[in-house]
């Protein structure tokens, strides 16, 4: 297995690492993987690993959007057409899985496939098989399928908006990306990496962050995830090569949220203390879904002192 795929994929944040594991293991199988992940999180980028390490790699992933198919058109998109099988079939068609044949198909926002088509790819992951359009018969496809979304399919399959027949069928071995937000220690590992590797594909000096900086950064939430992130360091490398960059060189959306000085203001009546304590915790558990360890981080305490907390001001998780 050519674990060195996954160099790319940087962080030391305990899920984020856990992650790297499983993928890793199951890259050399030809398990079903669902990665699940908010927009950013490089759910494509761990995909693409996982194809350069397994059986598959002599041949390039083939990789599709489902959230950018016309709903008319996913079928044949993706499963091919005969020539007549509609108006506009003058010749045929082999589809995305016929494509993909011997490799790796990746389906990106899966959750946007219409049910239609939902059916159709459970009877491909079942039986190996898919019909074309105008087609009688059904043809075999060996076809590996890592699908991805940044969607709660879950939640969506209580709507009735996602087949749980499908769900499962896809959900046989999900990993998880965290969101930046809850991997702030990274955040300094992945600016340095990041800003080297740019440096060199724009040939620029790489700028240095000021402690303050680094800090203004680590508090940002970054809602656009290490997408965001990279697309950052490469507007201060482009604006300050070679230079020192401190809170006041940072972009308005990043500092436009930071306390001047102190991490918090005294309001001027005062406070309640364990009121404000309580509330934070109850906000740090309500964010990570009552994650006891993941609140901890977000808090700056280990989770035994969560704990202790949680139970003096009677917080259930």
């Amino acid at each position: 297995m050519n674990n060195s795929a996954f160099d790319h994929l940087l962080g030391q944040a305990p899920e984020f690492l856990a992650t790297l594991r499983s993928a890793q293991l199951i890259a050399a199988t030809d398990v079903t993987t669902l990665i699940t992940g908010e927009t950013g999180t490089g759910k494509e980028l761990l995909a693409q690993s996982m194809h350069e390490s397994s059986r598959r790699h002599g041949r390039e992933m083939t990789t599709i959007n489902c959230a950018a198919l016309p709903e008319n058109l996913v079928e044949a998109e993706l499963f091919g057409y005969r020539r007549g099988a509609f108006t506009d079939a003058r010749q045929d068609q082999p589809g995305k899985f016929k494509a993909a044949d011997g490799t790796t198909l990746f389906l990106d926002e899966v959750a946007e496939l219409p049910l239609a088509a939902q059916v159709k790819l459970l009877r491909v992951l079942e039986s190996g098989e898919i019909q074309p359009l105008g087609q009688t018969t059904a043809d075999k496809v060996d076809v590996r399928v890592i699908a991805a979304t940044n969607r709660d399919l879950y939640e969506l399959v209580q709507q009735g908006r996602f087949r749980e027949d499908l769900y499962y069928r896809l959900n046989v071995v999900p990993l998880h990306l965290p969101p930046l937000r809850e991997r702030f220690a990274d955040i300094e590992l992945l600016l340095g990496r990041l800003t080297a590797r740019l440096a060199i594909y724009h040939r620029l000096d790489a700028p240095r962050y000021t402690t303050l900086a680094l800090e203004a950064l680590q508090a940002y939430a970054w809602p656009g995830n290490v997408r965001e992130l990279r697309n950052f360091c490469e507007r201060m490398l482009v604006l300050m090569p070679g230079k020192s960059i401190d809170v006041s060189n940072l972009p308005a959306d990043i500092t436009r949220q930071q306390p001047q000085g102190d991490a918090l203001q005294l309001p001027s009546r005062g406070v309640q203390l364990d009121k404000l304590e309580a509330c934070m915790i109850r906000q740090a558990l309500e964010r990570v879904k009552s994650n006891q360890s993941k609140a901890a981080r977000l808090l700056g305490i280990t989770r035994s002192a969560l704990i202790y907390r949680m139970k003096k001001y009677a917080i259930e998780s």
